[in-house]
C-alpha cells in the first residue's frame, strides 16, 4: 500500500538515496530541503521511471512557522524521516558560538519541530513511523566534534523521549546512527582534514574510513535501506532504539 512520506533534507546524499528508496517502494514522497536547485535536481533526476509520487518543498527545518506551514500542508504522514543535518569539526576551544548554535539548530531543534509537527495526525490515526537519520556521534563520543556530538546526542535524546510517549500505540520512534557516509558532507569533512593537517585527500578519506571496522565509507544506500526497514511494518514491534551501521565498533 502507498504511504506518504516526507523526507527533510532529502535533496543531497543520504536524503537523495532515501528519496529513491521509498519511491521505489512506491510511496507518495515529499522532499523538504533549503537548496531550491538541488530540489529541482531531484525533481529531474528521480520524478520518472519509479513507482511512486515525489513532491518537493523549501522547508528551512529551523524555522517553527515554516515547519508548521508545510506539515499542515503535506497532510497526515505515513513515515517521516529527520534526516536533515549540518556538521562542522574543531577543538573544542576553537568551536564558535555560531557553529555550536547553528549545529544544534539544524540537527536537534529542527528534529524536534518536524517530529512535533508530524506526530499529531499519526496519534489521531495510531499509526505511523518516524525514523531520525543521527550518527555514531549520537551514541559516542569523538574528537574536535563538539557541537555535531552533542546535537546528534540530543536528537537521539529526543527520540528516545517520543518512543516512551508513544510506546504500547500504533506509532513508533527509532533512529539510524551511521558511521561516515559517502556524501557531500563528508567530502568536507576530508577537506577539513587535509587543511588541518596537510595529508593528502586520499590519506584524510582512509583515516575516516578505518574509523570503524568497515574500513570504508559507508554507501547513502545502505542506510536508506537500514531506514526502510524501520519505517516498514516488518519492524512494527520495535521502538526507541538505535540502530548502529559500523560494522561492529560500537555494541549497545
Amino acid at each position: 500500500m502507498s504511504r506518504s512520506v516526507v523526507v527533510t533534507g532529502g535533496a543531497k546524499g543520504i536524503g537523495r538515496a532515501l528519496v529513491a528508496r521509498f519511491l521505489a517502494d512506491g510511496d507518495r514522497v515529499i522532499a523538504l530541503g533549503r537548496d531550491e536547485r538541488a530540489l529541482d535536481r531531484l525533481r529531474g533526476e528521480l520524478h520518472s521511471g519509479v513507482a511512486g509520487t515525489l513532491r518537493t518543498a523549501v522547508c528551512d527545518v529551523t524555522d517553527e512557522a515554516a515547519v508548521a506551514a508545510t506539515f499542515e500542508q503535506a497532510g497526515p504522514l505515513d513515515v517521516l524521516v529527520v534526516n536533515a543535518g549540518v556538521s562542522a569539526a574543531a577543538p573544542l576551544a576553537r568551536t564558535t558560538l555560531a557553529d555550536w548554535e547553528q549545529q544544534l539548530a539544524v540537527n536537534a531543534t529542527g528534529a524536534f519541530l518536524c517530529t512535533r509537527a508530524a506526530l499529531p495526525a499519526m496519534r489521531k490515526r495510531d499509526r505511523g513511523a518516524i525514523v531520525t537519520v543521527a550518527s555514531t556521534a549520537g551514541v559516542v563520543g569523538a574528537p574536535y566534534t563538539a557541537a555535531y556530538t552533542a546535537s546528534k546526542h540530543a536528537a537521539v535524546g529526543l527520540m528516545r523521549a517520543v518512543a516512551a510517549e508513544l510506546a504500547g500505540s500504533g506509532v513508533r520512534a527509532n533512529a539510524v546512527c551511521p558511521t561516515f557516509v559517502e556524501t557531500p558532507m563528508t567530502e568536507r569533512s576530508v577537506a577539513a582534514i587535509v587543511a588541518a593537517t596537510g595529508r593528502s585527500e586520499e590519506e584524510s578519506s582512509a583515516a575516516l574510513a578505518s574509523s570503524s571496522p568497515l574500513g570504508r565509507l559507508l554507501d547513502p544506500h545502505e542506510v536508506a535501506d537500514a531506514v526502510a526497514f524501520l519505517a516498514s511494518d516488518a519492524a512494527r514491534s520495535i521502538n526507541g532504539q538505535t540502530l548502529i551501521l559500523d560494522g561492529g565498533g560500537i555494541q549497545s
